[in-house]
């Protein structure tokens, strides 16, 4: 499974009112594509609710949400607008780049050395220096603990939950994936945001995929690129969350990891 990042509403987001990166590519070049779900079934045979059905669930659950996280002794946190309209922010790190990114924090915080390259698919969270944070009592970072969502509030915090669709994960917030990029830029970079938004364009994938006739995507469907450039799948995971990261903070919208 590819990794794809989203921010916009839920309601669009279930409404299945967004198109990845492929699908936007694949449609201006003439090509059908066709998502599948985890389970193997196509996406467009999951059972559909009008975007009014899906508005009403998405926002009593992020009532239910809010009203649960929020402290006794402080105000309440304000409801994120939900609509089916509202603009959204996608890209596609894929895993082996977000690996990348998590294995570039994790020897920054260690001073341990930083891989030259990273092998395709590899199994980054049984690399022993990122296991090590993720384990970190001390050092606590939702990109370590399996988070998939993150809410627009300011506050920095992760907890575990239901979805809206009864699935339980770990959500965040933006103000605290504020936090953590900011820390992973610091401590490895130290770029300023012009450099940051540029690294989408300029590093990467060196290849960055081919689409078949049959609609199929592979992000390096070539033998000899069987391992990348860590700094580079790096930068290049980190400047698409940190433009996910900006547009969920002006658009008051969650950010969601899609795979």
């Amino acid at each position: 499974m590819g990794l794809d990042i989203y921010a916009g509403t839920l309601t669009r987001y279930y409404s299945h009112n967004w198109k990845t990166v492929v699908q936007q590519w694949a449609e201006e070049n003439g090509y059908t594509f066709n998502r599948i779900t985890p389970d193997g079934e196509p996406a467009d045979n999951e059972e559909k609710l009008s975007p009014a059905e899906v508005q009403a669930a998405v926002e009593n659950w992020r009532d239910q949400i809010l009203t649960a996280v929020s402290q006794p002794d402080q105000p309440p946190y304000t409801p994120w607008p939900e609509d089916n309209g509202k603009p959204y922010y996608t890209d596609k790190p894929d895993w082996d780049a977000f690996g990348a990114m998590l294995l570039v924090a994790a020897c920054h915080t260690y001073g341990e050395p930083v891989p030259l390259t990273v092998e395709k698919n590899w199994d980054f969270m049984e690399h022993p220096v990122i296991a090590r944070l993720a384990a970190d009592e001390e050092r606590v970072w939702s990109l370590f603990r399996g988070t998939t969502w993150w809410l627009p509030l300011p506050d920095a915090f992760f907890f575990q939950a239901p979805l809206p669709t009864g699935d339980t994960a770990a959500i965040g917030t933006v103000g605290g994936l504020r936090k953590e990029l900011e820390k992973l830029n610091q401590l490895a970079w130290q770029a300023d945001e012009g450099t940051i938004l540029s690294w989408s364009e300029t590093e990467g994938y060196p290849v960055d995929g081919t689409v078949g006739t049959d609609g199929q995507y592979s992000k390096a469907d070539i033998p000899e690129h069987t391992r990348y450039d860590t700094e580079s799948l790096a930068k290049f995971a980190f400047s698409m969350f940190w433009r996910a990261m900006r547009f969920a903070k002006e658009q008051q919208v969650p950010i969601l990891l899609d795979y």
